[in-house]
């Protein structure tokens, strides 16, 4: 028996913009310090509880498969630098990760790994994320950084899912904590060479990192302030040069660049530009010897690579020209080599520049899918690469590369449990056509001889925002729905990074409804070629992909059974036009300033979700948000689903607010399962793989 959903209360509230006046009924809703807006989150999760309560032996069975296949007590493949092993290992029944390093024994070349994931003999802890936790709803660590000469921690957490984080430093050689202890600050932080001073950021109250202190250990006096962007277009980040030599402030907005450095060995000298912004340009710097590599886009939309002098930056003289098509995305230097990271045709690469002898070369890989980027490379000094793999059936795998005989190791492939084995699925490389004609690349899984017949369920995913590439994946809980039949599809939309910059400013600004359009071809693709049906594909994305799956289910309500929206930035065009709220000067250049623009306004107006509910045959709709996020802020879906029941009273519509979790959900390992297995049972309803009670 169904429950009736809460009605949210209606106060018009005004806004005017560019001579256009519009009714928001569930403005009030923004006020999280309302008692009423608290009420009406519990209201909708209970009403969301009784909606799916009959899905609670599925939610179990789930969450006994995805914790089934996972080996609880693990550990990753350590990392060396200086004169240790660096690694993470889990506990079986334990929610967080525990940080640990072990010194290198004479003579040890490979990384010690035993096969049951056990402590590794002589261990030392630095960090157990679950005493830290322990009494806490919510865990995250902001930054996890060891001073360059091993005998300092800095770290910091975030106890509320608000990503607001307190800075503490210990001991390495004692185990003791530092009275030193600094709230409020952002992820990141880099040491000096000696391990004396900390850098480190903190934001502005729109959320944006904006300032950068300097910090002593032990020190009475106040921290010192190294530098502050009064741009509100602009955003800092912090970081510790490979090679320990510098401190790299990097300074950017969505479409220019500018880097500064302060030599780590004399952290208290002024910072220097490497080359000051010119908008539009954007430019990273590493430092290589005698030369800052420098990667950018001056000239070259897929990005060249160039290098200037350390000592005297000024022209930037070519290394890697531009290759239109082959978008090159970062460059990591060693003593030695340096590596450039790239996609061309859909995938992801590493190209290898020796600085003697043989020309450059591309490391190779034998799938015809798959996602490859550098892991953990924290010593200047070697001639091994480590390397992270993965493709939608090839579990994450961690490789040594050998650069002198190129010779690619395995160290260790994620255990998956139960029997699993990667022969029994597909994995396929499909091109939908958009309506103005563009091939748009989708990615999917099913299991070895899915029929081709429609019959299928399937499930298709989608992002298209900020470059950001969807590259294939693996994901256990994933094989709980393809193991019951599901085909998983990705859409490589544009508005993401997958074909290069161009791809990127397809989707973006006043071209942004390519990403709808794109993703509504990708679902009628699969339809068309027999992957499924309409009457059996739901749609998923999260944030700015939670955007595309309110756009979506406007545009194209009955391509889809079913719409999962995870965090979703459903109410764009209020935040775009509100600069108190975190980001939203910041994104300007990704979406266009309403505030200024007439055109801008009339744009998005015409695909943001929650102004374009309209009397539709909607799917059903999950939304998910959690109350401390402070990126896409809970008052969006919430805001959205009462536009969707009040103006589509047909139709399902579920809201499930985390109260205790921040942008990325539950923290805990577990709590991440449990919230996996309630959205996957959901999404089994929709495709008709649950019998109904």
């Amino acid at each position: 028996m169904r429950s009736q959903p809460p009605a949210a209360k209606r106060i018009p509230t005004e806004r005017a913009h560019h001579g256009d006046t519009v009714i928001d009924e569930y403005a009030w809703l923004r006020d999280r310090d309302d008692p009423e807006t608290v009420a009406h989150l519990k209201a909708e999760n209970e009403h969301t509880e009784l909606e799916t309560a009959e899905l609670a032996d599925l939610r179990r069975v789930l969450f006994e498969e995805i914790k089934n296949r996972t080996q609880e007590t693990d550990l990753s493949v350590p990392v060396r630098k200086g004169g240790y092993w660096y690694y993470t290992r889990t506990v079986e029944g334990q929610q967080y990760g525990i940080h640990c390093r072990r010194a290198i024994q004479p003579g040890e070349v490979d990384p010690p790994m035993p096969a049951d994931g056990r402590p590794l003999a002589g261990e030392e802890i630095l960090l157990d994320g679950n005493v830290l936790a322990h009494g806490h709803e919510f865990f995250a660590l902001g930054t996890l950084d060891v001073s360059p000469d091993g005998t300092r921690l800095a770290y910091s957490v975030d106890l509320a899912g608000d990503e607001r984080f307190t800075l503490r430093v210990k001991d390495l050689t004692t185990g003791e904590r530092y009275a030193d202890e600094i709230t409020d600050v952002f992820y990141g932080s880099a040491w000096c060479a000696d391990g004396t001073a900390l850098f480190y950021l903190t934001v502005d109250e729109a959320w944006r990192p904006y300032r950068v202190w300097r910090h002593e250990i032990g020190g009475a006096g106040p921290d010192i302030l190294v530098h502050e962007e009064a741009d509100e277009r602009f955003w800092i980040d912090v970081g510790l040069s490979r090679s320990e030599k510098f401190i790299i402030l990097d300074i950017h907005s969505k479409l220019t660049s500018e880097v500064w450095l302060i030599p780590a060995d004399a952290p208290r000298t002024p910072a220097r530009v490497v080359a000051p912004r010119r908008q539009g340009v954007e430019y990273s710097v590493e430092h290589h010897g005698h030369r800052l590599l420098i990667l950018h886009n001056d000239g070259a939309e897929d990005f060249a690579l160039g290098y200037t002098s350390v000592d005297t930056p000024g022209e930037w003289i070519p290394l890697i020209e531009h290759s239109p098509g082959t978008r090159l995305s970062g460059v990591d230097a060693f003593a030695e080599y340096v590596v450039v990271s790239l996609r061309k045709d859909g995938l992801t690469g590493l190209r290898v520049l020796p600085l003697a002898g043989d020309s450059e070369f591309d490391i190779t890989f034998p799938e015809p899918l798959y996602t490859v980027g550098l892991d953990d490379n924290r010593e200047y000094e070697t001639s091994v690469l480590r390397l992270r793999y993965t493709s939608l059936n090839t579990p994450e795998s961690v490789y040594d590369y050998h650069l002198t005989t190129r010779q690619l190791v395995l160290r260790r492939q994620k255990p998956v449990l139960g029997g699993f084995d990667p022969k029994d699925y597909e994995q396929h490389r499909d091109w939908a056509t958009a309506d103005d004609g563009t091939r748009v690349p989708i990615s999917l899984i099913c299991r070895r001889g899915t029929p081709r017949d429609g019959s299928a369920p399937a499930v298709l995913y989608g992002y298209g925002s900020y470059e950001s590439s969807m590259d294939p994946w693996f994901s256990i809980p994933r094989l709980s729905l393809v193991d019951r039949g599901v085909v998983f599809a990705v859409a490589h939309i544009r508005g993401g990074g997958e074909l290069g910059r161009r791809w990127y400013e397809e989707g973006k600004l006043l071209a942004k409804k390519n990403t709808f359009a794109d993703f509504v071809a990708c679902a009628r693709h699969l339809v068309a070629e027999g992957w499924t049906s309409a009457g059996r594909l739901v749609a998923r994305g999260g944030s700015a992909g939670g955007l595309l799956m309110g756009a979506a289910a406007n545009l194209a309500p009955e391509a889809f059974t079913g719409i999962v929206a995870q965090v979703p930035f459903v109410d764009a065009l209020n935040t775009i036009l509100d600069p108190s709220l975190p980001l939203t000067v910041t994104e300007w250049e990704e979406w266009g300033n309403p505030l200024e623009s007439g055109e801008v306004y009339e744009y998005m107006k015409s695909y943001t979700p929650y102004e374009n509910v309209r009397d539709l045959p909607y799917p059903a709709i999950l939304a998910v948000t959690n109350l401390n996020d402070t990126r896409v802020l809970f008052h969006e879906p919430a805001k959205w689903i009462a536009r969707l029941r009040a103006v589509a009273p047909h139709g399902s519509y579920l809201l499930r607010t985390e109260m205790e979790s921040g942008h990325g959900g539950r923290s805990g390992r577990y709590d991440a399962w449990h919230e996996e297995a309630f959205i996957m049972a959901w999404i089994l309803r929709q495709l008709g793989l649950v019998e109904e009670s």
